[in-house]
C-alpha cells in the first residue's frame, strides 16, 4: 500500500500540509490525513470506512467544529478506530468539494461547511452532514452518535450503498424577455437583494442587471440595483472603516455579516460597482470602488498577487476586531466627534450584535477623519487570521475586475496593474502548457481545474482589446481552456486520485467555471474574427452571468473595429474592441461607421 501504514496512520498527519485551512486542526486527537491516491488505496486493502471533513480556512462553523467535536477525545477514539478520517480543504480540491455538496444536496435538498461524508472504501457516498455539536442538545443529535449511526447502517447495508456520480446539471434554458421579469419577482423591495432570509452579496445578478440597463433602460431594473447595491454599502455587509465586504449577511435586512472577507467577493463587488458607477452615476459607487481597491492592497496583496481570504473569528469570537461598545466610542472619541458619528452611523448603548454595535451607514455624510482615527485604533487589536494561500483562478478574478474598474472609472493605470498581476499568474502558476492552482509555503499544487484556466483567459482577452501583444498567449491559453471539453460537456478537473467531475453551471457566489469559459472562447472568437456560436439564454440566478456571454453572441454587444485603440470612455459599457483597417461597430446585427467623438 505504497509508504502508508497503521503506525504512520496512527496519528494526525496534517502537519505536513500545504493547506492553511488543515493546519488549523494539527491539535485535534483525530487522526486526520489529507486525501491522496495511496491513502484510498490503503481503505481498500483495509476495507475500512473513510470520514472525509470538508472546509475552508475562513469558515466560522467549521471552527466551531473543530473546537468541539473534532477536540473532544472520546468522539475522536471512535473515529480513530472505525474510520480512515481526511481534511479537504475545498478551495485547494474544489472537485471534491463540488461531488460531495451534490451528494448532501441530492440527500437533503441543501448543504454547506463544515461538509462531512461517510464514504466506502470504493468512493461512495453513505451519509452526509453539516455542523454537528460535541454533545446532543435540542433537536440535534451529538456528532458521536451519528458516527455510530452510520457505521451501524454501513454495517447491515454495505452490499447495497450505491455509486454516486457526477452528473452535468444544465439549467433549462430561457426566454431572454422573462429573465429580468424572473428575477424581479425575488427582488426584496424594503431591503434590496433578494428573498426573504440570509442576504447574499448577487454578484452575477447585479453584473447581469446593469450589462442589460445599459442595452435598455428600464425603471425597474435600475429600481433593483440601486436599492441592493445602496443596502450592500450602507448597511452590515460593508467594512465601512477599511473597505471590502464581508461574505453574507445573517438577517434580511443585511444588518450583521459572516464577517469573513473572501478574495472573490473583492473582486466582483469591485466589478459591480464600477460598472454601476458608469451605468448609473452615482459618485457614492466610484468611492464604494475605491475602497475595495484599497482594501486589495492592504488586506489582501502578498508578493504581486493575493490571498485568499481572512476569517471570520478572533480569538474564536465573530466579529471581535470589528465590533464597538457604545461606551468605548464616548471614550475614545472628543465629544464632538462622537456626536457626529451618532449622525451618520447608528449607535445603541445595547448594541446591535451580542452587545456590541457593527457599524451601519444612516447617510453620506462625510467623516474621513474620525473614521481613520476609528480604523487606527481598530489596527492595534488583534486580527482575524489569513487565509494565505495564493489561488489562480481568483486571481484572475481580481484583474478582470481591475481591467473592469479601469475602464469604468477612467483609472487606465488599473489595466497596467492588471496586467502585472496576470504576468505575476504565469510565472507562478503556468507551467508546460498547464496552469497550476494553489500556492502556499513554497508548495504549488500542479493540479489543473477549469475555473482557474477560464478566468484567467478572460483577463488575457480583456488585456488584449489594448495591447494585441497578449494574442499569443490568449490563443495558447483558449487551448488549454478547450482541453476540459470533453464531447461538448465541461470537465472540471482529471485528477489521478478522484473520479473527473462535471463543472459546474452554478453562478453563485463566483460565475461558474462553465460560463468564465463559455465567455473566454466568445471573446476570443470575436477578438480574431471568427464566428460565434450563438448562445441561448438559461435560467436566471442559476446562470446570471452565463447570460452576460449571451448577450455577446447574440449582438448585444458593440463589436468596434478600429486601426487605433479607442478611449475606453467613449464607448459603451457593452463594448468589445479589436483592431482593423475597417472602422466598423457592429451591433444588434448591423455594422456601420463608428459614431465617435474622438
Amino acid at each position: 500500500m505504497g509508504n502508508l501504514s497503521e503506525v504512520v496512520l496512527s496519528r494526525n498527519n496534517l502537519d505536513k500540509s500545504s493547506s492553511p485551512y488543515l493546519l488549523q486542526h494539527i491539535a485535534n486527537p483525530i487522526w486526520w490525513q489529507e486525501w491522496s491516491d495511496d491513502l484510498i488505496k490503503y481503505a481498500t486493502y483495509k476495507k475500512k470506512l473513510l470520514f472525509v471533513s470538508v472546509g475552508y480556512s475562513s469558515c466560522h462553523w467549521c471552527h466551531v467544529m473543530a473546537a468541539e467535536a473534532f477536540s473532544d477525545d472520546k468522539t475522536a477514539r471512535y473515529l480513530n478506530e472505525h474510520f480512515i478520517c481526511i481534511k479537504v480543504d475545498r478551495e485547494q480540491r474544489p472537485d471534491i468539494d463540488q461531488l460531495l455538496m451534490d451528494f448532501i444536496n441530492n440527500q437533503n435538498g441543501h448543504g454547506g461547511w463544515p461538509l462531512n461524508v461517510f464514504m466506502t472504501p470504493e468512493l461512495k457516498p453513505v451519509f452526509a452532514l453539516t455542523y454537528a455539536p460535541e454533545v446532543s442538545r435540542n433537536s440535534m443529535r451529538s456528532f458521536l452518535s451519528i458516527a455510530e449511526k452510520v457505521l451501524e447502517f454501513f454495517e447491515a447495508n454495505k452490499d447495497k450503498i450505491p455509486p454516486f456520480e457526477s452528473i452535468e446539471n444544465q439549467p433549462d434554458q430561457a426566454s431572454e424577455h422573462s429573465l429580468t421579469e424572473t428575477l424581479s419577482t425575488y427582488f426584496d423591495p424594503v431591503n434590496g437583494g433578494f428573498g426573504n432570509g440570509q442576504k447574499f452579496p448577487p454578484h452575477s445578478t447585479l453584473l447581469y442587471l446593469l450589462y442589460q440597463q445599459c442595452i435598455e433602460e428600464s425603471p425597474s431594473i435600475k429600481t433593483i440595483c440601486i436599492k441592493t447595491l445602496d443596502a450592500i454599502r450602507m448597511r452590515g455587509l460593508n467594512d465601512h472603516l477599511q473597505g471590502g465586504i464581508f461574505r453574507y449577511c445573517v438577517d434580511n435586512e443585511w444588518t450583521i455579516p459572516h464577517f469573513e472577507k473572501m478574495l472573490y467577493d473583492q473582486a466582483l463587488a469591485l466589478w459591480y460597482y464600477s460598472l454601476a458607477y458608469k451605468v448609473i452615476g452615482k459618485k457614492e459607487y466610484k468611492s464604494m470602488a475605491e475602497k475595495i481597491l484599497k482594501c486589495l492592497d492592504e488586506c489582501f496583496k502578498s508578493d504581486g498577487l493575493f490571498i485568499a481570504g481572512h476569517d471570520a473569528d478572533t480569538d474564536h469570537q465573530e466579529g471581535k476586531t470589528y465590533l464597538w461598545d457604545y461606551d468605548q466610542l464616548e471614550k475614545l472619541l472628543l465629544p464632538e466627534e462622537f456626536l457626529k458619528l451618532s449622525e451618520v452611523y447608528y449607535l445603541d448603548t445595547s448594541g446591535n450584535f451580542e452587545g456590541h454595535n457593527h457599524l451601519l451607514r444612516k447617510n453620506d455624510t462625510p467623516m474621513q477623519e474620525i473614521e481613520e482615527k476609528l480604523i487606527n485604533i481598530r489596527m492595534k487589536r488583534k486580527q482575524p487570521s489569513q487565509d494565505s494561500k495564493i489561488l489562480s483562478g481568483l486571481n484572475a478574478l481580481v484583474a478582470i475586475a481591475m481591467i473592469m474598474a479601469g475602464r469604468f472609472l477612467e483609472k487606465p493605470e488599473l489595466e497596467e496593474k492588471a496586467g502585472e498581476v496576470v504576468h505575476n499568474i504565469i510565472d507562478r502558476f503556468y507551467f508546460g502548457k498547464s496552469l497550476g492552482h494553489s500556492y502556499f509555503n513554497g508548495v504549488l499544487q500542479k493540479q489543473s481545474f477549469l475555473f482557474d484556466a477560464a478566468a484567467l483567459l478572460t483577463a488575457i482577452s480583456l488585456l488584449c482589446e489594448k495591447d494585441y501583444s497578449w494574442s499569443n498567449l490568449m490563443t495558447e491559453m483558449a487551448h488549454s481552456v478547450e482541453k476540459f471539453n470533453e464531447d461538448g460537456k465541461w470537465i472540471e478537473s482529471y485528477p489521478e486520485d478522484f473520479q473527473k467531475v462535471y463543472a459546474s453551471w452554478l453562478d453563485h457566489p463566483v460565475p461558474s467555471s462553465v460560463s468564465l469559459a463559455e465567455m473566454g472562447l466568445t471573446r476570443v472568437a470575436l477578438l480574431s474574427g471568427k464566428e460565434t456560436e450563438v448562445k441561448k439564454f438559461r435560467e436566471p440566478f442559476q446562470s446570471d452571468f452565463y447570460n452576460i456571454t449571451a448577450m455577446m453572441s447574440n449582438g448585444l454587444f458593440h463589436v468596434y473595429t478600429s486601426e487605433k485603440f479607442i478611449p475606453w470612455r467613449l464607448l459603451p459599457v457593452n463594448s468589445i474592441q479589436l483592431r482593423g483597417k475597417h472602422e466598423q461597430d457592429c451591433y444588434m446585427g448591423t455594422c456601420r461607421p463608428p459614431d465617435l467623438n474622438i
